[in-house]
């Protein structure tokens, strides 16, 4: 399969292989993803599906460095003898200086996932043919994904009472709290007390829930 290929062509380097609930992460070095792109495109990876940025700042667990980009890479079975295959590729980016080289001139689709990064985490991709924001103002200053980036503090109201507190929310992304939403009147219901409500429909039901 194609994803062999992909395993022994970075075993051979050293790299880190991951393999979890049916996916495989394969952490490549930042300046190696030009040769690595090339060598997948020859291997078969035909289509590059998506980029992620990802902000590990407030992770439990230590990460190498602050930042991560994703590139799910795929053998689409079908199309230039592809073969169904798919993986992600890891890169792992330096606070100090995030920058990667763009994976544009090899697969274009990656065009707006990298600006949007770019934009959103502040990653920059050189070589990348029109590095510019897509998705906030020219003039905002910081990137919005980023997980120290202030959020604003305007509560979201529904028509039927509910309520969205941002406080609440956060501390609900962060572990410190179960609730993510409120009831004007009443006390916050946590996802804990809608869980036993599903519990006893599917009961009744003679469901597991």
């Amino acid at each position: 399969m194609r994803l062999d290929t992909a395993k022994a062509y970075a075993a051979e380097r050293g790299w880190t292989v991951e393999e979890a609930r049916d996916l495989v992460w394969i952490d490549v070095p930042a300046g190696e993803l030009p040769g690595f792109f090339e060598a997948m495109q020859e291997a078969g990876f035909n289509y590059l599906a998506n980029v992620i940025g990802i902000d590990y700042s407030t992770y439990p667990e230590v990460r190498p460095e602050r930042f991560a980009v994703l590139y799910e890479l795929v053998s689409i079975k079908g199309w230039k003898d592809g073969d169904g295959s798919r993986f992600f590729a890891r890169v792992w980016v330096s606070e100090r200086d995030p920058v990667l080289p763009s994976a544009v001139p090899f697969y274009e689709s990656a065009n707006f996932f990298e600006r949007e990064i770019f934009d959103l985490l502040g990653i920059k991709f050189e070589g990348h043919p029109d590095l510019r924001k897509i998705l906030t103002p020219e003039d905002l200053e910081g990137h919005p994904l980023r997980k120290d980036y202030p959020l604003g503090e305007t509560p979201t109201l529904f028509r039927d009472g509910r309520y969205i507190d941002p406080a609440q929310f956060r501390a609900s992304l962060t572990g410190q709290d179960v609730g993510l939403t409120g009831r004007i009147g009443g006390a916050r219901r946590g996802y804990a007390e809608f869980y036993e409500d599903v519990k006893r429909a599917a009961a009744a039901d003679g469901e597991d829930a």
